[in-house]
């Protein structure tokens, strides 16, 4: 063979190799969690046409595995936990490292029903481990023929295994980070003052703010890292001698070390600290926490506290949303003109006035600018303007004292104090009453808000994000919105299309509230039907993206058979129909069916009209959409005006 050949065979066995990992990549690559495991395994039986592939959690106390995804035949198997005892995945587990049976696998494993069951031949699995070593899953084939004695092969397997080890391990490193959080959450919630949180070696690894303050301008960006640089010698030496009393205390495991303390300022001062401390184990490692008591800022301390609870509950809304959001759609000529304002001015603190109307997506644009801002790290706290009792805004924007009114029986922070640092989104903001406008303008002139009943202020840096469905210009002129407030709103607007103003989204918009909600609700994924996605595009959704949504999830529930059909819109005339096709035969159609039928739609209203584009007779009317917005989509289709 000369070297012309060998080097061709070469580049087409990498190119299949190349086509192989991009498969791998493809059938996995937008899934995580579970789902990501049940399409790694199909995927890994598909690539090595093996009979059966699982991947599972190793349970070391039981010495069993719990399967995650256990594809078989043709078929999602669910064995529950099992012990490895007399299974080739003991063979695994114990060597900690690939194992290969690639043929006569129940001479091994003779008394196995599973193999007998099955008549399994061969079997290759891998252990995952996480960053200590420790085995922590397991990924495995089995087929009913001998595995072949090929290099790729095993490679080809290792690539998947990494692939699921890398997840197994984000999984397990999002578990430990939710326990942590929710072990701190617990001290801060149950503290009077100041909690510093430290190791044996005494590494500070969290500290509230009132223990920042505690030790005056200590603050979190600049706090030592260091138990040493906060306390006197003796202090320490006092601290380390109660550490290792502990483990022989009471059960709870706690001292109260009492005035016996003395903390060092920044300015190298001192000053007496009452403490008391206490230990606790996570995976075999102990740490401790020191809760300070300082009578004179148990006020200050119990407000913070509050703030920290209120701001825990807005991420948790926030972190909700961000897990539903999922990416913004849309190819309309008119919303690319609109995201494009969204990149212009999600790097500044100006001022945004979304503009649109009712369920035209105004929350995913203030989501957009604001993960594409420097305030990132930062709450986005969201306030709907229409849904908060008249009585109540302005204690809902600015907080109250306790007594301030009747039922406020205790200090509350506003939605402006837990946005500070980020960005607060004032949807329907035009259903402001007046005298909240008022204070709201004071607010973003002066950057300081008083809470209800109070008379100290507060500085706070808020990015304002507003939105509205109404025409507020026309508001100012009726005396029903402040003209002041406008204009301090109204210093970058960004009009948001309807969703009749954006037909071209509309399917690609349908299919990933689709998949969402088929997730979500546990049902299995499906596609729209030919004519009801043809309606879709006909109807002239006055609820917009909103309206698609519910639309959607409406039909995954009731849709009995393999395709979705959104039977509401049955019910509401399109404005301009299309004459009902016969191919029956082809009930999905691919994207170039979709640009026809689209380019039909406008060339028959265009026909109907009679050319004309706009007017109470022109195409752009029988379609229900702005003429500009005909002659744009004329263009992207060829279609001569």
């Amino acid at each position: 063979m000369t070297n012309a050949h060998i080097q061709t065979r070469y580049r087409r066995q990498l190119s299949e190799e190349n086509a192989l990992l991009l498969s791998i990549l493809d059938g996995t690559s937008n899934e995580t969690g579970e789902a990501f495991f049940r399409a790694l395994v199909r995927e890994l039986a598909a690539v090595l046409d093996t009979f059966g592939a699982l991947v599972a959690d190793y349970l070391p106390e039981m010495s069993q595995l719990r399967p995650r995804a256990y594809w078989l035949g043709d078929d999602w198997v669910d064995p529950g936990p099992y012990d490895i005892s007399g299974t080739p995945c003991e063979g695994v587990i114990k060597r900690g490292e690939l194992f290969q049976i690639p043929d006569r696998v129940i001479e091994h494993y003779p008394q196995n029903r599973f193999i007998q069951t099955y008549d399994l031949v061969s079997y290759t699995g891998m252990p995952f481990k996480d960053s200590a070593g420790n085995i922590i899953g397991h990924l495995a084939v089995l087929d009913s023929k001998p595995i072949p004695n090929e290099a790729r092969y095993l490679a080809l397997f290792e690539i998947f295994g990494n692939r699921a080890a890398a997840e197994m391990r984000r999984i397990m490193a999002e578990d430990e980070l939710r326990e942590r959080e929710e072990r701190l959450r617990s001290l801060i919630d149950g503290a009077l003052d100041g909690i510093i949180d430290f190791d044996d070696q005494l590494n500070i690894h969290m500290t509230n703010h009132s223990a920042n303050k505690l030790f005056h301008g200590q603050t979190s960006g600049e706090r030592p890292t260091s138990l040493c640089d906060w306390f006197e010698t003796d202090s320490i030496q006092l601290i380390q001698e109660v550490m290792k009393g502990l483990p022989a205390a009471p059960a709870d495991r706690q001292a109260w070390i009492g005035s016996r303390l003395r903390g060092l300022r920044a300015d190298g001062s001192t000053f007496d600290i009452e403490a008391t401390l206490s230990q606790g184990t996570h995976r075999e490692s102990s740490f401790y926490t020191l809760i300070l008591r300082d009578v004179h800022a148990l006020h200050d301390a119990q407000r913070q506290i509050h703030h920290l609870q209120r701001q825990t509950e807005q991420l948790r809304v926030e972190l909700a949303a961000l897990q539903e959001r999922g990416q913004i759609v849309g190819e309309s000529e008119a919303f690319k003109a609109a995201l494009a304002k969204v990149s212009q001015v999600a790097a500044t603190n100006a001022t945004v006035l979304l503009l649109g109307e009712t369920g035209s997506g105004k929350e995913v644009f203030a989501r957009a600018i604001h993960e594409s801002s420097t305030r990132s790290d930062r709450p986005l706290v969201t306030v709907n303007c229409a849904a908060i009792p008249r009585d109540l805004v302005e204690s809902e924007f600015f907080g109250h004292v306790k007594g301030a009114f009747t039922g406020a029986t205790a200090q509350r922070d506003g939605r402006f104090l837990i946005a500070d640092g980020g960005t607060i989104f004032l949807d329907e903001i035009g259903e402001l009453p007046m005298d909240v406008q008022a204070k709201l303008l004071r607010v973003l002139q002066e950057g300081e808000l008083s809470p209800v009943g109070s008379s100290k202020s507060h500085r706070i840096d808020v990015r304002v994000i507003a939105a509205t469905n109404r025409n507020l210009a026309d508001a100012v002129s009726k005396g029903e919105f402040r003209e002041d407030l406008f204009y301090r709103l109204n210093v970058f607007p960004i009009e948001i299309p309807s969703l009749r103003d954006r037909r071209e989204d509309i399917l690609p918009l349908a299919s990933l509230f689709a998949q969402r909600a088929a997730d979500r609700l546990g049902r299995p994924r499906k596609r729209l039907h030919k004519e009801h996605a043809q309606r879709l595009l006909l109807y002239h959704w006055p609820g917009n993206v909103r309206e698609l949504q519910n639309i959607i999830e409406h039909a995954v529930i009731t849709s009995q058979d393999d395709w979705l059909y959104p039977e509401v819109i049955l019910d509401h005339p399109a404005p301009y129909e299309v004459p009902a096709r016969t191919d029956a035969g082809q009930a999905i159609m691919t994207a170039d069916e979709l640009r026809i039928l689209y380019r039909d739609n406008i060339l028959r209203a265009l026909e109907a009209a009679n050319g004309r584009i706009s007017g109470d007779s022109g195409a752009a009317r029988l379609l229900n959409i702005k003429p500009s917005t005909l002659r744009s989509q004329m263009r992207a289709h060829g279609i001569q005006d």
